[in-house]
């Protein structure tokens, strides 16, 4: 019997359906060694499988978008934005385009072979054997070969952007900075009873903060948030006279109704409750049961909580039902909108700006600022030199005491 150990992930970090695949007679074989090891080091607490059982369990991806080039012959999977049956002289063909966490590319499946396909929807995973070929100074990937893969096979953090900070990392974080920062104990209880809770927590690590403008990828959400709660401590360094315990608690809990506004399926769309209600009016509905059971929060101090959280839009025709009327929500206001300006120019601006040898350039345009985006040339940053141990020479030139 082969026993392999490669795979570090024990069997009880599995997901249900993950589980499910393990065949019964190699659960049992699972379970055996992880028993028998669970009263040693934890480096042992490791599920051993058997014949390669987790091999079939998920699908990994290996070729990726930003890596494919002129001629590559492509064997793997991408998930499918848009997709169209068209007409061309020579018979029906797929007009499709594909995504993977790293960008989007068009296919086409040609006739004859476009004919074997009745229906191909979008948000569908689809593993392709393909050729990259340039058409119109575009690549293209012209696809031999395509099957479906069900989504449980395999990831979908494999075809959507993601945070650069893994988003349970910047969970944490957020966790963090409110422990440390919210002097107040009701205010730190009611942060980590509503950011804590399973749901919830869960909901905000696949959100993205937007459909399209800015933060527009899985911990998105997580990562505006963490920013603005950033923001809004060095502000109150600042401004010495602010409410820090509760600017904070709106800032990490401004955007939550987010996580139901806006799916983090492939299409990013916008629920029914987003449609009809709004982030604003969710997130307040969801903090509500929270708040009826807060200990020694007053009256007075959760109207102020709501407002910040109502008004942080700052002006009526931005959607905001209120306008800011307290010192912290303007901060709020201003701190929110500044990140997402930020974010916004830095993925119009992107992988450009971190050149150190890239002159000025202007982005495309902008549909969401109504402008062109300019980088302009950087001021040079002098290498700092680093001070090493004295020589024995310079040492002897030193003062003597006495």
């Amino acid at each position: 019997m082969k026993i392999t150990d490669s795979i570090t992930r024990s069997y009880f970090e599995l997901s249900r359906q993950e589980r499910e695949k393990i065949p019964k007679a190699r659960r049992k074989k699972l379970w055996i060694p992880w028993n028998l090891t669970r009263n040693r080091t934890p480096r042992c607490m490791k599920a051993i499988l058997y014949d390669g059982a987790i091999d079939n369990i998920m699908k990994h991806k290996k070729t990726y978008i930003q890596d494919i080039s002129q001629g590559m012959q492509v064997n793997d999977m991408f998930i499918v934005t848009q997709s169209r049956l068209d007409q061309a002289k020579n018979g029906p063909y797929w007009q499709l385009t594909l995504q993977d966490r790293t960008g989007t590319i068009p296919a086409r499946i040609w006739s004859p072979a476009s004919q074997g396909f009745e229906k191909i929807s979008p948000e569908q995973i689809v593993n392709v054997r393909a050729t990259a070929q340039s058409f119109r100074d575009q690549l293209q990937l012209n696809i031999d070969d395509l099957e479906f893969v069900p989504a449980d096979e395999t990831s979908l953090a494999f075809f959507l952007p993601v945070s650069a900070t893994p988003p349970e990392e910047l969970h944490r974080q957020l966790l963090d900075l409110l422990h440390r920062n919210i002097a107040f104990p009701p205010w730190a209880k009611l942060a980590k009873n509503i950011l804590g809770q399973d749901e919830i927590r869960t909901s905000l690590i696949n959100a993205p903060g937007g459909k399209s403008i800015h933060h527009a990828y899985i911990g998105g959400l997580l990562e505006h948030t963490l920013d603005v709660c950033r923001i809004c401590l060095a502000i109150s360094e600042l401004y010495p006279d602010l409410d820090q315990d509760v600017l904070l608690v709106g800032a990490a809990l401004h955007d939550l109704g987010k996580s139901r506004e806006i799916s983090s399926s492939i299409s990013r769309d916008y629920s029914d409750q987003g449609k009809l209600l709004g982030h604003i009016f969710l997130g307040l509905e969801m903090i509500q049961p929270f708040v009826d059971k807060a200990r020694n929060l007053s009256p007075e101090l959760i109207l102020h909580l709501k407002h910040i959280i109502l008004s942080h839009h700052g002006e009526l025709e931005f959607g905001s039902p209120k306008r800011p009327k307290t010192k912290e929500a303007f901060v709020l206001h201003f701190a929110d909108n500044l990140d997402a300006k930020m974010n916004t120019l830095d993925q119009a601006l992107k992988g450009q700006d971190a050149k150190d040898d890239q002159g000025p350039y202007w982005s495309e345009y902008q549909r969401s600022l109504a402008r062109f985006l300019y980088s302009p040339a950087r001021t040079p940053r002098p290498e700092m030199k680093k001070k090493g141990p004295a020589t024995k020479e310079a040492r002897c030139l030193l003062p003597l005491k006495g």
